[in-house]
């Protein structure tokens, strides 16, 4: 518990100057709040006494010293009020209420620059939480997104981050306002009145017990709810991810009823998580209550038994209002130690992300490459998925300038092949080199610089076709962009939109066609330059006129490269200088075209299935 607070009060003080801000105007808020309480002492005094049994109080003399100062102002205040007491009672009323009114604008006048600073601060933790957050995100291997649902991330970047944004706030009161509000008020109660204080002790106890009671049950409902929502998440994206197929098979009751399950489930749970979490602060209130009663009932009785007692009826009122004042900041610990109950759930569920192991590490003492000049040899590589084994002693080489394509039935491992080289992922055993250096001694940035992918899913993104085009650049070279997408047969489809290579294309590329979208994808390729080309079934989801278009683009994109294809269709690859054939993650076929149709194996067969 303590861990989960010292992390998000970490997150609080890299902000020095705004917490100190904070907590500046919330201790002088508590202080005003208190003086526009207890200056209304001589108001009771004036309504309550006759002004000829007021005492005259000579006026002070200030000795020096800080903590003088303060008794210094009271007893010259005291001395103020009692003179204008004497002359005109009229007068000093007024001068007591423009004293109220004077603490009751500091006190406000802070609260709000608490409130002015504390807002910026929490939404700045909050930015960097979650920016934390999405760089951990990009930084965990592919295999994560294999395992976890999206809707879950997400819901940990937008929920659970709000659960540490009210943290920050609930750690800020908790530490540095209430403590200090329930401290001056107790000096002030103690002042007053001893006896009645010490009754008045009997709430903290009382109010530790209820706090610590459902506090536990709150926590386990938070966890629960806060992973529900990440239910909720995965629900709406995949429901909107696949309106298409839904609509096609007639499933949308069935997906709407499901969401609805998932949604009453959701809504049930933060409906038990908010009832505890406002029970605690009402059951303080209602303890507080009948605390004060009793205060009322043994001062009351006090006066009434013991007129002459010094206790006089004023400062009883006063002692009264006082107490009522410290009834809020324990209701507001009560709260916010609920708070950070709940936050704490969330703190959790963020550190798992946080805390993942990314696995493609970056060597301590990482090594340049200096550009692809030779080769890449697979020696002896075997990868395994999880405890499911995909590769296995795998070795050939690519030299550069060749065409080494990759076929295969599904599920052969030709995608995690593949998926080593830029490395996505790690090799489970064996060596994978690049110009006879281990690619994990390398620069990782410097080694994917030297890649470019093109992939059956064309990834594209919600920005101009330029952007897209030029991915990854601040400021694209318009001419290298449109040389690309020249060469990727795309230059004519874009210039016909209004807005040319300024058009936005969408969330996915949705405004595109399928043809369109792998073009850009092409020319995303080209621009880049790469020394190694990767294609991974590039045209296998396109209709045969905008396969013909992809593939003239391709052979443009190929030629003086690298390149590693993964074919669907084996027409395309019949020029390859090297044609692997996998099997249960092993090569079991391998050479150039014709030499795998004479061997009259597993490639023949393929290749006749698809001639035929």
């Amino acid at each position: 518990m303590i861990q989960s607070y010292i992390e998000i009060f970490k997150y609080t003080v890299k902000y020095k100057t705004l917490t100190v801000l904070v907590v500046l105007c919330n201790l002088l808020f508590v202080i005003f709040n208190l003086l526009s309480l207890v200056l209304f002492i001589p108001v009771l005094q004036l309504i309550f006494r006759d002004p000829a049994n007021i005492d005259l109080v000579e006026k002070p003399i200030f000795t020096g010293g800080f903590l003088d100062l303060f008794v210094y102002v009271k007893d010259y205040y005291n001395y103020t009020m009692t003179s204008m007491v004497k002359n005109d009672p009229l007068d000093a009323l007024f001068f007591v209420c423009m004293s109220v009114m004077i603490a009751f604008f500091f006190k406000n006048l802070f609260r709000y620059g608490a409130v002015w600073f504390q807002s910026e601060l929490r939404m700045a933790v909050v930015r960097d939480v979650r920016n934390a957050l999405f760089l951990k995100a990009m930084n965990l291997p592919l295999s994560y997104y294999s395992n976890e649902r999206k809707g879950d991330l997400i819901a940990r970047m937008n929920s659970d981050v709000n659960e540490i944004e009210n943290a920050v706030v609930s750690l800020l009161e908790l530490i540095f306002r209430e403590p200090f509000a329930v401290i001056i008020n107790v000096a002030t109660l103690i002042y007053l009145s001893p006896e009645l204080s010490l009754i008045s002790f009997f709430l903290l106890p009382i109010s530790a017990t209820v706090i610590s009671i459902i506090g536990k049950s709150l926590k386990r409902t938070a966890k629960k709810s806060q992973e529900q929502t990440s239910r909720l998440y995965s629900a709406m994206d995949e429901g909107i991810d696949g309106i298409r197929i839904i609509k096609a098979f007639n499933a949308l009751s069935f997906i709407v009823n499901r969401f609805k399950r998932t949604n009453l489930h959701h809504q049930k749970l933060i409906t038990r998580t908010f009832r505890k979490k406002d029970l605690s602060p009402l059951l303080n209130e209602t303890i507080g209550a009948f605390v004060m009663l009793s205060l009322v009932w043994f001062g009351g009785k006090l006066i009434i038994d013991d007129p002459s007692n010094s206790f006089s009826g004023e400062v009883f009122l006063t002692f009264v209002i006082v107490f009522s004042q410290l009834l809020r900041p324990i209701q507001s610990i009560s709260k916010n130690i609920s708070s950070m109950i709940k936050s704490r759930a969330s703190q959790d569920r963020i550190n798992e992300i946080l805390n993942l192991d990314e696995i493609i590490n970056q060597s301590d003492a990482p090594i340049s490459l200096g550009g692809f000049n030779n080769q890449i040899d697979f020696n002896d590589v075997s990868f395994k998925y999880g405890d499911t084994h995909v590769l296995n002693q795998i070795n050939f080489s690519i030299k550069k300038g060749q065409n080494v394509a990759l076929v295969g039935e599904s599920g052969s491992g030709k995608t995690s092949l593949i998926n080593l080289i830029p490395r996505f992922y790690d090799v489970s055993a064996g060596t994978l080199t690049i110009d006879g250096k281990n690619l994990k001694s390398l620069f990782i940035d410097e080694l994917r610089s030297l890649i470019s992918l093109v992939s059956q899913d064309a990834i594209l993104f919600n920005t101009s076709i330029t952007e897209n085009i030029a991915f990854g650049e601040n400021e694209p070279d318009i001419n290298r962009v449109i040389e690309a997408a020249k060469n990727a047969n795309a230059h004519d489809f874009i210039s016909a939109f209004s807005d040319g290579y300024s058009t936005v294309i969408g969330e996915r590329g949705n405004k595109l066609s399928g043809g369109q979208k792998q073009r850009i994808s092409i020319a995303r390729a080209i621009y880049k330059n790469p020394e190694i080309l990767i294609l991974d079934e590039a045209t296998s989801a396109l209709d045969m006129e905008s396969e013909k278009l992809v593939q003239q683009a391709l052979d443009k994109v190929m030629e003086r490269r690298t390149c590693i294809i993964i074919a669907h269709r084996l027409s395309t690859i019949k020029s390859a200088d090297l044609i692997l054939v996998l099997s249960d993650g092993k090569v079991v076929e391998r050479g150039n075209h014709s030499d795998l149709i004479s061997q009259n194996g597993i490639y023949k067969r393929l290749f006749e299935l698809q001639t035929v």
